[in-house]
């Protein structure tokens, strides 16, 4: 199965909860008018698209309508696809520029970090990268241990300590290390959730400072991971972390398990940070670059 079937069938919860409902919409009403247009509102704020976002996308189809004087339904759809596919932004790749390039993971617990760290370094060393890797959340033995073992999967070097070691102490290391083996692609781990918020964002800061210090020249990807089945909650995540870190790119994970994907549109509004990876299963080729195009495609196509 291609990554297109996977994320057609990864967004199906999504596209049923959404573009279903559109679809019936459509077929209750005889014309496009302002109830339909209230009514197509709702279903979008209800798939996590949040309500600015979702009165924008109709206030801008309502004049759309009105300039072009669009009457069949079937226009209708696909103005709004192409609205959608505005909101969303353009595909950024990864930029790895130097040797070594870094890529710092940053996001709280139980959103899918150590597992979208493993298949990226998956998609890295399968380009025949050399990859290094910093276990740098220290405060969960499980995190390194999960970690080994996709650096075992990947092919990837992995640089770790003891538990409850100075994350800083580890990224110190682990800069030595990918300069010592002449590594392409630095990755680092790290904690997502220390005694408060204060702690953790004055974590980040010691390891950005390390980085800085050790790697000066190195091109630097801040990669914040986000649950797509918080839906708009991952949205004030972003908004915490992007305050503390300056982020590059977000990864969205578990987009397969959740109705709200329209969170991906709010995120990329409210936000302005581009997303880079999507996920839409457990498998290491189900993390993928983001294709804006084939996924509103995956997502409107019946």
């Amino acid at each position: 199965m291609g990554f297109f079937d996977k994320l057609k069938a990864g967004l199906g919860k999504t596209k049923q909860a959404v573009f279903g409902q559109i679809n019936n919409l459509f077929k209750s009403f005889v014309k496009v008018d302002e109830e339909f247009l209230e009514e197509l509102e709702e279903i979008l704020i209800c798939a996590d698209m949040g309500a600015t976002v979702a009165m924008d996308i109709v206030d801008e189809l309502r004049d759309r309508i009105k300039e072009e004087r669009i009457q069949d339904s079937e226009e209708v759809k696909g103005v709004l696809k192409s609205i959608l596919r505005s909101k969303i932004g353009d595909c950024e790749e990864l930029k790895l520029d130097t040797t070594p390039s870094v890529i710092l993971v940053i996001g709280v617990n139980g959103v899918g970090k150590t597992t979208s760290i493993g298949k990226i370094a998956a998609k890295l060393t399968a380009q025949g990268k050399k990859v290094v890797v910093a276990a740098a959340d220290t405060f969960r033995a499980a995190a390194i241990e999960q970690l080994e073992v996709w650096c075992g999967r990947a092919g990837a070097e992995l640089v770790r300590q003891s538990e409850g070691s100075d994350p800083a102490a580890v990224v110190f290391d682990a800069a030595a290390a990918a300069r010592k083996r002449g590594a392409d692609v630095l990755i680092v781990d790290t904690a997502g959730r220390l005694h408060n918020k204060k702690n953790l964002m004055d974590e980040l800061s010691k390891i950005d400072r390390v980085l800085s210090r050790e790697l000066p020249d190195a091109s630097r990807e801040t990669l914040l991971v986000l649950d797509s089945t918080t839906g708009q909650n991952a949205v004030l995540q972003a908004q915490e972390f992007k305050n503390s870190a300056d982020i590059t790119g977000l990864v969205l994970t578990k987009l397969d398990g959740t109705a709200k994907g329209g969170a991906v549109f709010s995120i990329k509004e409210i936000l302005d940070i581009p997303v880079k990876f999507i996920g839409v299963g457990e498998q290491v080729d189900d993390l993928q670059p983001f294709d804006p195009d084939m996924f509103v495609e995956a997502l409107v196509e019946e």
